[in-house]
């Protein structure tokens, strides 16, 4: 199974992604007409083409985060004198191409100037030097650590997002208080809670899709890689097959087959969920104390943004306590664009401070800059303090020469479907192999 060939990780990946793309093409992105034809009008106007899964905001339709985009390069056209014309994937035209395969085939042929890229592609254009180094552009410089970590191929910045996706444990914290529970650290601590709610009568106590449950992996797997020790040193290791993806996922998928063996997690049912959909009306019915989302999950009426209690969103237990997983998106730009020199200056005025405040205050999300805070919900505030005490891991790194999540995602759906942890743990073992070869 290829890093990038498998088609399969691709669509996965696209799938389990909740960031700016995925959000923002759920959000009535599909139905527009394409506009992949639109060129310079030869008359000497300055344009800069953008392709993303988003058409422009229409005045009849509501949609936030499209809205948020559309201000902030509203204010970047004016202001520079240009204008930026979308160039949208949709569905229907590209019939059996997901939108990673896609941007791959443009971003190779400079078919556009300015991209918005799944981590996956990143990696892979990064690593063909199909992308710019942005590093160099002036508002790079306000960049959070976790940003400029997880968007990092060969020491070149290949990308910079306009929000940062944070994922965490959605809890009750009124059936947590009902059985005298504190809202857990470890792991240990997360099963003692689980085992308690299973005594009292709850039949599952962790709602889960087939989609997100990588995210418990993570937590353990790369709780020390990212907060102690030598990150670089450590992703240099694993880059080169001195270290062992296995070795660090192990303890992760040790933790996921145990609950599902303790009916903590209901596997079977769980393959047949999509996120949220599946899981999400027992827990906001009080039936499950306990599901996984995004950020923004949280301010989504249509999620979890208004439910009949306490609800707290926590990191995923680990050995370093409550630990947010962090998968990031990116703009990029192709490498010889025809617009570059425009093409780099909408991206550094849309990554600037004040424009990443409008966006992050627009839309209640967690913004790339370390200048920028945005008061969010009650529920959010504890996953909050900790990306501020930069307390994280990545669900995706541009600086890893395997896919994280996308590959994560497949690996722990082949557990749910009856996968020992060493058959899981030689999958890992195959990719990197994989990776050492592409690198020979």
């Amino acid at each position: 199974m290829g890093i990038f060939q498998n088609r399969n990780i691709r669509k996965s990946f696209a799938a389990c992604l909740a960031g700016m793309a995925v959000f923002m093409a759920a959000c009535g992105a599909w139905d527009v007409e394409d506009k992949n034809l639109i060129r310079d009008d030869g008359e000497g106007k300055k344009n800069v083409n953008l392709f993303g899964p988003m058409e422009k905001s229409q005045p009849d339709k509501t949609n936030v985060a499209r809205t948020a985009f559309d201000l902030t390069v509203g204010k970047a056209e004016e202001d520079l004198g240009l204008t930026v014309e979308y160039r949208t994937y949709t569905a229907e035209n590209y019939q059996e191409r997901t939108y990673d395969e896609v941007c791959l085939d443009r971003v190779r042929n400079q078919m556009d100037d300015l991209y918005l890229l799944n981590p996956d592609t990143l990696l892979a254009l990064g690593l063909e030097g199909k992308l710019l180094d942005l590093s160099g552009l002036e508002n790079a410089k306000n960049l959070r650590d976790v940003v400029r970590a997880a968007n990092t191929v060969d020491g070149k910045l290949v990308g910079i997002p306009q929000e940062v996706v944070a994922y965490g444990l959605f809890v009750n914290k009124d059936m947590f208080d009902r059985y005298h529970l504190s809202l857990p650290n470890t792991p240990e601590e997360f099963l003692e809670c689980c085992r308690v709610f299973k005594e009292n009568g709850i039949e599952t106590p962790v709602g889960a899709n087939r989609w997100w449950l990588e995210t418990f992996v993570f937590a353990q797997a790369y709780a020390d890689l990212y907060n102690g020790g030598d990150t670089e040193a450590e992703i240099e290791a694993l880059n080169k097959g001195e270290k062992k993806y296995s070795d660090y996922m192990r303890t992760g998928f040790e933790y996921l087959k145990e609950m599902m063996d303790l009916g903590y997690i209901d596997a079977k049912k769980a393959l047949t969920y999509e996120a949220i959909e599946g899981e999400g009306p027992d827990f906001l019915a009080q039936k499950t104390p306990v599901v996984m989302a995004y950020w923004g999950a949280a301010n989504a009426e249509t999620a979890y943004g208004n439910t009949d209690f306490n609800m707290q969103v926590i990191g995923f237990p680990s050995s370093r306590g409550q630990m947010p997983v962090v998968p990031i998106t990116g703009y990029g730009i192709a490498a010889g664009a025809e617009h570059e020199e425009d093409a780099k200056a909408v991206l550094n005025y849309i990554v600037s401070d004040e424009s990443l405040r409008l966006y992050a205050e627009t839309n209640k999300v967690i913004s790339p800059s370390k200048n920028v805070q945005v008061e969010c919900v009650p529920a959010l505030q504890p996953l909050n303090d900790r990306i501020e005490e930069n307390v994280y891991v990545l669900g995706s790194n541009a600086g890893m020469k395997v896919e994280q999540w996308g590959n994560t995602c497949l690996i722990v759906r082949e557990l749910m479907e009856g996968a020992t942890v060493d058959e899981c743990m030689a999958r890992f073992d195959e990719l990197q192999e994989e990776s050492l070869k592409k690198g020979r």
